[in-house]
């Protein structure tokens, strides 16, 4: 029997997802929390199912690279798939870290009284329905729809097709948990169909979804930004950047790069560019570089100045810097790779961080209080920090649990999507029957019909 085509599906799932939007706009607070428990429950409770889901995904990963030549990458390939019991109490973590977060539905965010008696305030409420196309692991998958879950809005969820068996196990039980503790059928969506045209259509859906946030590479969020339709809430896109000061404390400075690089590389926000005054940078560059390179496996790609200050690495037995391309100022690796420039100056730093945008999330390692003001000045990132690892820039760092996304729009919120981000606000007024003068009906007229109602 031929399969539905996949635009008739997808139109009629956001149909019942906008029927859907109103009751779950109108959810208690205490219903969610609780369905949030019962989630994290649930996926405890189905450990032994969701690994051995995962170990056909894996199993079926492998066939699919039977011939490549290169073992490194099937390893990587199926290493990524992969999961282990700490991944699903890491899933589990997460849930209950979002339902102690505070309700964002409803909180009122301004009040006040203008002169003519008009009580006006400022309250959030959901968006709507929001779409996330993924190509991340199940943690991803699991805070999407419990983030939306947390903000009132219903979410159409296309997960990355290597972990089809693993997410069908875990969204089965996360649905039966959240029907128990009261959350409304369909509350979310998880499209199940394998084939890129479910993630074109989604992104084309204009009319029914809200919003949409991409959740993955460059690719990803280049084809969504061509295809969509709807707003991007957020896309994670943008070039992280650490700038050592010329009196910096050097360890310091040091274990904030490795940490902004190594602890994820292909996260959106661990560093792809670092900037090194040229007056710290032969006591700080060297040793740096060195573990970069042969102990954390790093391509490092230098300007000329780099390159020349390592030159005689490269006769020692060391990997060498390779000189950096015009273009690699400009991209965001998310991989082990990084581009490293010596400046003259405080300025030229900034002057680089602004040329070479947007920025993502921007570092500056100093011991100077003068310059860590100017720097969260004048950057213009999603996130500023001062003697800080830019891994730092997310949801659960910030104190709010989780986030879906990372946000360097002029237009909406930046830097890590959380609950109250996935709202927006409304104005309600309450008067004593205030009007916008000059009033149509005449005062004299309006007089004479109060007098006939005595």
């Amino acid at each position: 029997m031929p399969e539905v085509p996949i635009k008739i599906v997808i139109d009629k799932l956001l149909k019942t997802c906008r029927d859907t939007a109103r009751p779950m706009a109108l959810l208690p607070g205490p219903t969610k929390e609780a369905a949030l428990r019962a989630m994290a429950d649930r996926l405890m409770q189905d450990g032994d199912q969701i690994l051995a889901a995962n170990t056909e995904d894996v199993e079926a990963v492998g066939k699919t690279l039977e011939g490549e030549s290169t073992r490194e990458r099937v390893k990587e390939a199926v290493a990524r798939v992969r999961m282990t019991g700490d991944d699903v109490k890491e899933m589990a973590d997460r849930l209950r870290l979002i339902a102690d977060l505070p309700d964002p539905v409803g909180l009122v965010t301004g009040r006040w009284e203008q002169p003519d008696g008009l009580q006006v305030s400022r309250v959030r409420v959901p968006l709507g329905v929001i779409g996330v196309i993924s190509e991340l692991k199940p943690l991803v998958t699991v805070e999407s729809l419990a983030l939306c879950l947390k903000s009132g809005n219903v979410c159409v969820f296309r997960a990355a097709p290597e972990w089809a068996k693993t997410h069908h196990v875990i969204e089965a039980g996360l649905r039966a948990a959240a029907a128990e503790a009261g959350v409304p059928e369909g509350a979310w969506v998880l499209l199940e169909r394998k084939e890129k045209e479910a993630a074109l259509e989604l992104m084309r859906a204009g009319k029914s979804l809200d919003a949409i946030i991409p959740r993955g590479g460059a690719g990803l969020r280049k084809v969504t930004f061509e295809q969509a339709k709807m707003p991007i809430l957020c896309y994670d896109g943008g070039v992280s950047h650490a700038y050592v000061d010329a009196d910096a404390d050097i360890p310091m400075a040091q274990n904030i790069v490795i940490n902004s690089k190594i602890q994820q590389a292909s996260a959106p926000n661990s560093i792809d560019t670092l900037l090194v005054h040229q007056g710290i940078a032969r006591p700080f560059l060297p040793a740096l570089i060195r573990r970069l390179l042969d102990e954390y496996k790093v391509e490092v790609l230098g300007c000329p100045k780099t390159v020349a200050l390592m030159g005689q690495m490269s006769m020692t037995g060391h990997k060498a810097v390779k000189a950096a391309a015009d273009d690699d100022w400009n991209r965001q690796f998310q991989a082990p790779v990084l581009a490293v420039r010596m400046v003259g100056s405080f300025d030229e730093a900034l002057e680089h961080i602004r040329r070479h945008g947007p920025c993502l999330t921007a570092v500056i390692a100093t011991g100077r209080y003068d310059a860590a003001m100017r720097f969260t000045h004048e950057v213009d990132a999603t996130a500023v920090m001062v003697n800080a690892s830019s891994r730092l820039n997310a949801g659960d760092s910030y104190g709010f649990g989780a986030h879906i996304g990372l946000s360097a729009s002029r237009l909406y919120a930046k830097g890590p999507i959380g609950p109250e981000q996935l709202t927006n606000e409304k104005y309600v007024v309450f008067g004593t029957g205030q009007l916008r003068y000059p009033h149509p009906v005449p005062e004299t007229y309006e007089d004479a019909i109060m007098l006939k109602r005595f």
